[in-house]
């Protein structure tokens, strides 16, 4: 690597780190403006400025892609503002050489954010939420306003509040038979899971039902072999685009299993597998605009440029996603489609650029 190499690469990575600070210092500040109104006397003020510190990694990883963009279309249209890419091409550096160059920097913060969402991002987010939630119940246990339904085989379950990942409140069951039958109903106070491998219900009511009547039946405790251990309990209170990619493949191979829709678990596996592509693609397409029609202008034209080019692309995976579901293509398409379009662009800019 000569000086040359190094020289471009400080100015894209040094662009990359104060884009991404500046977005994620004014994300955190709106985050922390908009638990203001959720305080009480036991979300208190330090309870917000925790949240958002748990928060903080996910925020990072979430706008890894868009700063790359927009901080290297900024590194590399300062050397183009002062005529320095000109000079270097001109000294024989060619296009595929300064393109390499601003690639080893976006590469490298590609591969901190792939092991920022596998194994720090879906941990803290995890951790935010529940400080949140508890703190906002009161302490103790963790109530949403309508509570988790699940679905394994023939069974329903509905789970009103969750305290840890191996302890549940108000554990719901319906099973229905092959003809959509309701046949039983069950509700226990709470629910425990052992080391063994099985929940352990406590106070439960079951009701069953036949065509002649209704008979109900109490147990002090009752075990329930289930499918959904605490670490796949720790995947469905979190939304899918929080998850790891290991957790949200494990997750929907089991709604599959189950005969449940996973698309949207599947959508969230992709777009985090391929966000390094996704971050090479969008850098391609910017870069090219700097060789081409955006040469000569402005800094602030090359950030809403940036800011732009973001957002469509941000905008056709989030759209295509719904409509894999819809029309019935994979997910894996709705995912690299955007991508494949943004290097095809890209690499015809750059044709025309010389």
């Amino acid at each position: 690597m000569n000086l040359m190499d190094r020289y471009i690469m400080g100015h894209v990575l040094r662009s990359i780190v104060l884009v991404l600070l500046v977005i994620i210092g004014l994300d955190c500040l709106m985050a922390f403006l908009d638990q203001l109104s959720n305080l009480n006397d036991f979300y208190t003020l330090s309870g917000a400025m925790s949240y958002v510190a748990w928060t903080f990694p996910r925020r990072v990883y979430e706008f890894i892609p868009m700063s790359s963009l927009v901080g290297a279309m900024l590194g590399l249209g300062m050397l183009a503002s002062h005529s320095e890419l000109t000079v270097m091409r001109a000294a024989g550096f060619s296009t595929a050489r300064i393109l390499l160059a601003v690639f080893k920097p976006v590469a490298l913060l590609a591969l901190g954010g792939i092991l920022l969402g596998q194994y720090i991002a879906p941990i803290t987010e995890q951790r935010a939420q529940s400080v949140r939630a508890v703190a906002m119940a009161g302490g103790g246990m963790v109530f949403s306003r309508a509570g988790l339904w699940h679905k394994e085989g023939s069974l329903f379950i509905h789970i009103n509040a969750v305290e840890s990942g191996a302890k549940l409140h108000g554990v719901t069951r319906y099973l229905f038979d092959d003809n959509k039958q309701l046949r039983e109903s069950s509700f226990a106070q709470s629910a425990e899971y052992q080391p063994e491998g099985y929940w352990l219900l406590r106070s439960v009511e079951h009701s069953f039902l036949s065509d002649q009547d209704v008979r109900s039946e109490s147990r002090l405790q009752e075990r329930w072999d289930s499918g959904l251990t605490p670490e796949l309990l720790s995947v469905v209170v979190v939304e899918p685009q929080d998850l790891s990619i290991t957790g949200l493949y494990e997750y929907s191979q089991y709604l599959e299993a189950q005969g449940v829709n996973a698309d949207t678990y599947q959508l969230a596996f992709w777009a985090k597998l391929l966000q390094p592509l996704s971050i090479g693609a969008l850098v391609l397409i910017g870069v090219s605009f700097i060789f081409g029609p955006l040469r000569s202008v402005s800094v602030g034209q090359r950030i809403i440029t940036g800011v732009v080019l973001g957002l469509v692309f941000k905008f056709g995976q989030d759209l295509l996603g719904p409509a894999s579901s819809v029309f019935g293509f994979p997910p894996l398409l709705a995912t690299l489609l955007p991508i494949l379009i943004s290097v095809a662009v890209g690499s015809l800019l750059l044709k025309r650029a010389g």
